[in-house]
């Protein structure tokens, strides 16, 4: 009877820790399942920036090597490194492209973008910057996601887009949606395009009340011309009119009797 209830004992603690570990590794497994997505999102989201950054800095020279070559994917290569050096140099031909037609349309560029927060109240600013070296953030500003879309003074169809037609002013971050980066390099642009001329400026209208603001008329006299000093005539004529108060003479006196020179 012992060995038999020691026998039974040793089966169910045996039992009990295999379910245990057996619990431990599903969680670990769920664990594992939930992370290895995000983590692997991340690191496509970094590949795809090198390799952005990479073509971008390298799109002249390859443009010369792959005009020699004849296979389909270096014409594609070449097409991709063309257009982005294209636009780099000519940033408004992008806002005119079938592309940016595709998957615009007529609209700002900001029209369809949300930012995604926490609760029911969204953010009273937007954020410093959506990429930081070869990071970024998951739901970027209008200007950040599309690397096409490039701030530049002549690009003027891009920068009306910011702009208020009714007023004149620049759209708030808070509306657009827009990085505090990417509105300094806006407000530059804007203003720097104002200066050449490419944008209009609004300004007040101020009725003209024919008023005279010369200095011509009786409320405006030139100044007299100063008496010499030897002569002993006041500068003012009526200086010498007025008298000074004895008792406020005399309390000034006594206040400052140590440094007045005295009589003669």
């Amino acid at each position: 009877m012992n060995k038999g209830l020691s026998v039974n004992g040793f089966t169910s603690t045996f039992y009990i820790d295999f379910y245990k570990m057996a619990a431990s590794l599903q969680r670990i497994g769920t664990v594992i399942c939930r992370t290895f997505p995000v983590i692997l999102q991340r690191n496509l989201q970094r590949q795809r920036i090198r390799d952005w950054k990479i073509t971008l800095s390298a799109a002249p020279v390859l443009r010369v090597n792959f005009c020699t070559s004849s296979s389909s994917s270096s014409a594609e290569s070449t097409d991709s490194a063309e257009t982005l050096s294209r636009y780099a140099d000519r940033p408004w031909e992008y806002l005119e492209s079938e592309e940016y037609i595709e998957r615009y349309g007529s609209k700002p560029v900001w029209s369809n973008y949300r930012r995604n927060h926490k609760g029911g109240v969204p953010p009273q600013k937007t954020r410093k910057t959506c990429i930081r070296g070869d990071k970024i953030c998951a739901n970027a500003c209008p200007i950040c996601r599309d690397p096409n879309v490039i701030i530049h003074y002549k690009n003027v169809n891009l920068l009306q887009q910011f702009i208020s037609p009714q007023t004149g002013m620049v759209y708030d971050p808070t509306r657009t949606g827009v990085c505090m980066k990417q509105q300094k390099l806006l407000n530059k642009a804007i203003d720097t395009a104002r200066d050449h001329g490419l944008l209009s400026v609004q300004l007040p209208h101020v009725d003209y009340s024919k008023e005279d603001y010369s200095n011509t008329h009786g409320a405006v006299a030139p100044t007299p011309a100063p008496f010499s000093f030897s002569s002993g005539e006041l500068w003012y004529s009526w200086y010498g009119s007025i008298k000074p108060d004895e008792r406020e003479l005399a309390r000034v006196k006594r206040i400052y009797k140590d440094y007045l020179k005295p009589d003669v």
